[in-house]
């Protein structure tokens, strides 16, 4: 399992739109992060296309990306925080480069052009395509259960893709980028915190009263369409944004990060050096990997900008294949994902793909 933690940035020498804002004493974190650097780029609509492979009809679907500007902030929550769980500590500096990310969840429209064009008929095409190419991307094959409908009888059309497992969201976003010329993929954990807080520090980008989560969220007790009726996906973007323009970033489904997860992970950062794109690079297992921003099945202690959970295998456990599906998690029908691009990219993030297969390990 390898861990980057890129450059370690000497508070004094970030860059000039930043560091001049305070001087840093060793030992102590400044008083006055946030640092938001000013935004440099602008946001744009994607459109992406695609043959069916069984109907032969051209798939389309659009989707619309937020500039997200970099700066400087303390990663992870106070000692202090209403429903903090360990893992979330201690507190760190991180510096963020720039990028653009989904202004909400990747909807089953998307998802279902990136199904349609490249899904694989039988689990054992993934090794065919694999031993011929590599680098091949592979799409999902049919999902077991509930008649093989990958939305596992939710609702499917203009709602969030769910029971997305870490490597589908990753297949799915190095399609996109072969399809559009662009690099899209996952986010770091890092750079997932520093778009949810946008610019704040509380324990939630609206303060700290989650009272008030209801206006941005889908979550556990709104959820529900009727008061007999279980918790489910809501269409993307009928909450209320976050300041920089993000939906859903609190509940509707859980959204997977680039990192592999560790409990312990903010243990090893420095705490008067500010650490330049931070990422915990993902192995060749199955789990466990980094989810944020809960989902509409959780309280709001979880749905909180520093709350962390990490995947386990009791994600399939519903599953009976042999071996089980490494595309769909049949038994977490809350999990998805959105999308982000680098406005330049780090260097140990290109070209990364993830190093999963049938054969993989669970953890």
């Amino acid at each position: 399992m390898a861990r980057c933690l890129q450059s370690l940035v000497p508070l004094a020498l970030l860059s000039s739109c930043v560091a001049w804002l305070f001087t840093p004493v060793s030992g102590q974190v400044p008083a006055n992060l946030p640092l938001v650097e000013k935004l440099q780029h602008q946001g744009y609509s994607e459109k992406v296309e695609g043959i069916d492979k069984e109907s032969k009809q051209k798939q389309t679907a659009k989707f619309e990306m937020v500039p997200i500007p970099g700066g400087v902030y303390l990663m992870g929550s106070p000692d202090n925080e209403p429903g903090r769980n360990a893992d979330e500590g201690p507190q760190h500096l991180v510096q963020i480069r720039p990028f653009w990310m989904g202004k909400h969840e990747v909807t089953w429209d998307e998802f279902d052009v990136f199904r349609g064009e490249v899904g694989l008929g039988h689990k054992d095409d993934f090794n065919l395509l694999r031993k011929k190419d590599p680098d091949a991307i592979t799409g999902p094959t049919q999902p077991y259960g509930d008649g093989g409908a990958p939305d596992f009888g939710n609702t499917h059309a203009g709602h969030p893709a769910l029971r997305i497992t870490h490597l589908a969201a990753w297949e799915y976003c190095r399609w996109l980028s072969k399809k559009t010329g662009r690099t899209y993929r996952l986010p770091t954990e890092a750079e997932w915190e520093w778009a949810c807080r946008a610019g704040t520090k509380s324990a939630y980008f609206f303060g700290d009263d989650p009272k008030q989560l209801g206006d941005y969220a889908w979550y556990v007790k709104n959820a529900p369409l009727a008061a007999d009726e279980d918790t489910q996906s809501h269409p993307p973007a009928t909450r209320k944004p976050n300041p920089w323009g993000l939906y859903d970033m609190y509940g509707n489904v859980t959204e997977w990060c680039l990192d592999r997860y560790e409990k312990t992970s903010y243990e090893k950062f420095p705490r008067d050096k500010a650490t330049l794109g931070p990422v915990v690079l993902p192995g060749d297992t199955r789990f466990s990997h980094v989810v944020r921003g809960g989902s509409f099945a959780d309280e709001p202690a979880r749905c909180r900008s520093a709350a962390r959970r990490g995947s386990d295998k009791s994600w399939i456990k519903d599953d009976p294949q042999k071996p089980q599906s490494i595309y769909w998690l049949t038994r977490m029908d809350f999990v998805g994902f959105r999308v982000l691009r680098p406005v330049e990219e780090q260097d140990n993030l290109k070209g990364l793909r993830s190093k999963v297969t049938h054969e993989s390990a669970d953890e």
